[in-house]
């Protein structure tokens, strides 16, 4: 059984389906897996043992009569505690939300429960979503896989560990500005975000609606791509016969390379390397348009942001982990005009962009520019959290900004990951794009 611990969700899903694995015992596997290990608390808020086994006994009979519900029919996956959970508790990682328990399953749960798959339970997360780091002392920080000191990465932070520590098949978590890029990066792990407005947010407790967006953090391109597939309610891509030979890569220049710390920029070049060698074409590109948006960012974040929790924090301020309330705050300081007017220049700056990497396959830079921050740091030095979230969430922040679907990839440099943007609604085409260069990158 601990063998299946480390298999990717499609390969339980294919190993369910020849009746090589139950899903009873799989669960089973899970769970037993999760309370032996020493850092469990710091992965899952909660688990919902009763659900679960009521979902992987109908899973397993279902397997028995032949009439499976779908590929993944029978898996078990985790959940950031963002996503609501009809009578457990969703409280998003911050003590204001304590004690709250929705009535019914976010959308997309609804979707995943039908399509068969098992909830195995909440993961931790940073407060409210709002840090790229995974640092939350007012619930727990979940650890990094590669570094026993260092963070994991957020704010989908347990959902990353989860599936890193083999805790989970594959986690689900939300990227507002990178909270699936970067702890899939920092954690060897596929990361998705999908275009804005792709995934149904009905039921998840929102931070920036204006750019929140569901994703799967998972162990191979497939495993994301049938986890898009089942949160939608849609089939999944065609991967077969997916090749680099041939794809027109630009490589960003602009901000993405920029104080890039010489282990993520090696991986980084390695991997264009081996791509390359594949047969792929890679260019670079500069981009001023990606300049100019890093520049009105302020506003088109922290204003949605604040505007949404302004009155349950000012209500409670004391029960908030300050540096990330002091995020929320910055909202405050951008009128109403500020607001509107980066969003009328985001939108010609979108255009920009979208007519200069129009003729490529994907755009690529590197996951992150820095390394996972040792976690005691974090705590004791303010500016060391400030410079090094900011860093963190630089390059995905890219992807949001201009409106883009994205996936990072692991180099096989530990911690290291490269990141491939494709156009708004081209998360299928870019799915297929990623798989053969995850054959390319080994």
């Amino acid at each position: 059984m601990s063998d299946w611990l480390a298999m990717s969700a499609s390969n339980m899903g294919r190993a369910i389906g020849r009746g090589e694995i139950d899903p009873v015992d799989l669960l089973q596997a899970h769970f037993e897996a999760i309370a032996a290990h020493p850092l469990r608390d710091r992965i899952y808020a909660r688990l919902t043992v009763e659900r679960a086994e009521a979902e992987a006994e109908a899973a397993s009979a279902r397997a028995k009569s032949g009439h499976r519900l779908g590929a993944l029919d029978g898996v078990p996956i985790s959940w950031k505690d963002l996503y609501d959970t009809a009578g457990v508790a969703t409280e998003a990682g911050s003590l204001l939300l304590k004690g709250r328990v929705p009535t019914r399953d976010a959308e997309v749960l609804r979707n995943a429960t039908a399509a068969g798959l098992v909830c195995l339970g909440k993961t931790h997360m940073t407060e409210l979503a709002f840090s790229g780091l995974g640092l939350n002392p007012s619930t727990a920080s979940p650890p990094n896989v590669n570094d026993p000191e260092g963070i994991s990465g957020g704010s989908s932070s347990g959902a990353a560990t989860s599936v890193a520590f083999g805790l989970a098949a594959c986690g689900i978590g939300s990227d507002t500005g990178g909270s699936v890029r970067i702890p899939s990066a920092w954690n060897d792990l596929v990361g998705l975000k999908t275009s804005h407005g792709r995934l149904s947010l009905d039921g998840v407790v929102p931070l920036c609606a204006t750019f929140d967006t569901v994703g799967p953090l998972a162990r191979t391109v497939e495993d994301a791509a049938e986890m898009l597939a089942v949160l939608e309610g849609s089939r999944a891509v065609d991967l077969r016969g997916a090749d680099v030979a041939g794809q027109r890569f630009a490589s960003l220049r602009t901000v993405a390379l920029e104080d890039v710390r010489a282990e993520p920029l090696a991986a980084y070049q390695s991997a264009l390397e081996r791509l390359r060698e594949a047969g792929a074409i890679v260019e670079e590109i500069d981009a001023p348009e990606v300049s100019e948006a890093m520049a009105i960012a302020g506003p088109l974040f922290t204003v949605d942001a604040y505007g949404r929790w302004r009155d349950a924090i000012e209500a409670q301020p004391e029960l908030m982990y300050d540096r990330v309330r002091e995020r929320f705050r910055a909202g405050a300081g951008f009128s109403g005009p500020d607001y509107i007017a980066a969003w009328i220049k985001l939108e010609e700056l979108r255009a920009r962009w979208a007519a200069r990497v129009a003729g490529f396959d994907a755009v690529l830079c590197p996951s992150s520019p820095i390394l996972p921050p040792n976690i005691a740091r974090l705590e004791a030095d303010e500016t060391y959290f400030v410079t090094e979230n900011l860093l963190a969430l630089r390059n995905t922040r890219i992807g949001n900004l201009m409106g883009l679907c994205g996936v990072t990839l692991p180099t096989g440099h530990p911690s290291c990951g490269i990141m491939f943007y494709g156009a708004a609604g081209a998360d299928a085409r870019l799915l297929r794009v990623v798989a053969g260069a995850e054959a390319a990158l080994g």
